[in-house]
């Protein structure tokens, strides 16, 4: 399994989690999934994130669900979420993890910190727990820890820690972020990669800004990788007239509570995955939310008929 580097790019697709209609696993799903998003053209994968429902697995799930994504896909790069709130469990799942193949792991910060000085000791200790060879993701994403890290910040938690070798970018507004963290690159920082999250909401802005890609999930996951070969190559108002086509499915499913209940509604209609199930607390969309989906799905079909025409 190639780990990540501070070079790594494209779209790590962040993976749901299949459940069957119990709760419980649902392992042949998760193998559709996996393959699903391979043929939507993802560079990596992402598991056991926050929209993949990992605070709600126990230990031994969260394990055996890592174990059958890498075992499925050994060639793609699968970072793994190992945030949790003691150092003993993220050291524990970041093992298990790099044991069974993994490209790195990716950590937010608790929502306990409160000061730069906190933040940057955090970091400390969690690459003093897992150790300086394991590939890090910095996960800044202050609307959901209520953790605001500053740029002065990152900077100085990258240089002090080497194997933190992405940002997973989801601070809103954030695009001067970006800017600010390539300005100190081209002023003699290390490098380290951004992908960016927020569903893909500032995609082609975050490219332009400087971004690597997006690591984030979205019911139609090639989007964002087309948006981003595109904007790499300099193609900029064809990867526009992409965006354009779906954002208003981007901007439904951005919504506060309901985007994984649409993101797995898609999938269990496009016969990806058995069950839309979310584990409690979480809920299926509702009927009208259904009509409102299917309806957003017709017209970016639409879109790009005209496109393509």
């Amino acid at each position: 399994m190639p780990l990540i580097t501070a070079r790594s790019n494209g779209v790590f697709t962040i993976s749901a989690t299949p459940f069957a209609e119990d709760g419980s696993l649902d392992l042949d799903s998760t193998d559709r999934l996996t393959d699903f998003y391979v043929k939507e053209d993802a560079s990596g994968l992402t598991i056991l994130g926050m929209m993949g429902e990992a605070s709600k697995l126990t230990q031994p799930e969260a394990r055996t669900f890592v174990e059958r994504v890498i075992g499925r896909v050994p060639d793609l790069p699968v970072v793994v979420g190992v945030s949790a709130s003691g150092l003993v469990a993220i050291s524990e799942l970041t093992k298990a993890a790099m044991d069974a193949g993994a490209a790195g792991v990716m950590v937010a910060p608790p929502p306990s910190l409160t000061t730069n000085e906190t933040i940057e000791a955090y970091y400390t200790n969690v690459v003093d727990a897992i150790g300086t060879d394991v590939p890090l993701v910095l996960q800044d994403f202050p609307l959901s820890t209520t953790v605001p890290i500053s740029t002065a910040t990152l900077g100085r938690i990258f240089e002090a820690h080497p194997s933190i070798v992405m940002l997973k970018h989801e601070d809103w507004p954030g695009l001067e972020k970006i800017s600010a963290l390539r300005k100190a690159e081209a002023e003699g920082r290390r490098r380290t990669a951004i992908l960016c999250g927020n569903g893909g909401m500032f995609l082609p802005e975050e490219m332009a800004r400087g971004a690597d890609g997006a690591m984030t999930g979205f019911c139609f996951p090639r989007m964002m990788a087309d948006v981003c070969k595109l904007m790499t190559a300099g193609e900029i108002e064809h990867a526009r007239d992409i965006f354009d086509a779906y954002l208003p499915l981007v901007r439904y499913e951005q919504q506060p509570g309901v985007g994984l209940a649409v993101r797995k509604y898609v999938f269990h209609a496009r016969g990806v995955i058995a069950s839309s199930k979310i584990r409690a607390p979480g809920a299926p969309l509702a009927p009208a939310a259904v009509a409102e989906v299917e309806t957003l799905i017709k017209r970016q079909e639409a879109r790009l008929a005209d496109l393509c025409g």
